[in-house]
């Protein structure tokens, strides 16, 4: 819908063929939720990419100034979309190390929300596994080619997810979402220090929920679970119907948990 470049605080046509975020995925991204024109849960976002900016050695725009160069896009997309924040080390030429001196590049566009749920998820166990490394375990860098790969395992409509587990065999997350399973009378999630990515949705739900935490989860653990949900920050929390032959009917906390998080952000309101 609208797509604004810059290399440093300079506005330009488009991105450097010689970037590093293409050549070596040396970036980080953000997606955010646009509601009424606002970005739901920016601060936990700005957070997130200065934490993983800090990890990569890019730089971070001021934020007084990047606030005022997202208004005119949120003032213009329409009252429910996407911001993406791409962030990468800038152009710098062949070779793995970074110039000191480059700037950084920075696009930020606008985007029509994704089709809304019309019921639970159906899931399925991705073969693709994703490698551990704590360097860059919780942070949203721009290598999702693991992600890439375990989305392209399945072209059935009917299959909205897929789970994927690490390299070790244990649950990592979802291909574009983290996964809570209800256990023992509990949220749990896995943790994000080895692998996965630190979702905003994910923090709201484990800061906000007393029964929630990270655990190592195994598969069996999740078929046997209670209840089983995913979360992102554009969509929220959504509730997972069935997973391969396991299926879960609606589970009260798991009702609760979504009403609690419509009432903290009207955007994600069940029914909106």
């Amino acid at each position: 819908m609208a797509t604004a470049v810059y290399r440093g605080r300079k506005r330009v046509a488009a991105p450097d063929p010689g970037d590093r975020g293409l050549a070596y995925g040396h970036g980080l991204f953000e997606t955010v939720l646009v509601h009424a024109h606002q970005a739901v849960w920016w601060p936990a976002h700005w957070s997130r990419l200065a934490r993983g900016a800090a990890a990569l050695g890019i730089g971070m725009p001021q934020r007084e100034w990047l606030e005022a160069e997202l208004g005119p896009l949120l003032s213009s997309a329409p009252d429910n979309a996407v911001l993406k924040l791409i962030l990468t080390r800038g152009a710098g030429g062949r070779g793995y190390a970074a110039d000191p001196a480059i700037e950084p590049t920075l696009v930020l566009s606008v985007h029509a929300e994704p089709p809304r749920s019309n019921g639970p998820l159906a899931l399925r166990w991705c073969e693709t596994r994703m490698a551990i490394q704590p360097a860059l375990a919780g942070l949203k860098h721009l290598n999702r080619l693991e992600q890439v790969l375990a989305r392209a395992e399945w072209r059935d409509p009917a299959i909205q997810e897929g789970l994927m587990l690490d390299t070790e065999g244990r649950v990592a997350c979802a291909t574009a979402a983290n996964v809570f399973a209800r256990i023992g009378e509990r949220w749990l999630t896995p943790p994000v220090d080895r692998r996965g990515v630190a979702g905003v949705a994910r923090a709201w739900v484990l800061a906000n929920t007393p029964d929630a935490a990270e655990a190592e989860l195994s598969p069996a653990d999740v078929e046997s679970a209670e209840a089983l949900f995913l979360c992102n920050a554009v969509r929220g929390i959504l509730p997972v119907g069935c997973l391969g032959a396991r299926s879960w009917a609606p589970h009260p906390a798991l009702e609760d948990l979504r009403r609690r998080l419509g009432r903290d952000e009207p955007a994600f309101a069940p029914g909106r």
